[in-house]
């Protein structure tokens, strides 16, 4: 089946907005990522040992272990 000419640029305008919003996104979770090595990196922990280990968490879970360092110190850390 043909689709119209109209039919056909929508899909293509949707192809294409959709694959730009993908790639700002993960664009995005790089920098997210990025920002919570360099925030672990540059925190002040009571145990060196606790660095290495979020540093360990961010890096080996990538976007999961920034999210659960974001949530577990950096929040906490806000509200002090």
């Amino acid at each position: 089946m043909i689709l119209p000419q109209t039919a056909t640029a929508g899909v293509i305008s949707l192809t294409i907005f959709l694959i730009l919003l993908l790639i700002a996104l993960v664009v995005f979770l790089f920098v997210f990522w990025i920002l919570m090595i360099v925030d672990c990196a540059k925190r002040k922990f009571k145990n060196d040992n606790d660095r290495v280990i979020w540093i360990l968490v961010i890096v080996l879970l990538q976007i999961l272990g920034a999210i659960i360092y974001y949530f577990a110190v950096k929040i906490k850390d806000k509200k002090k």
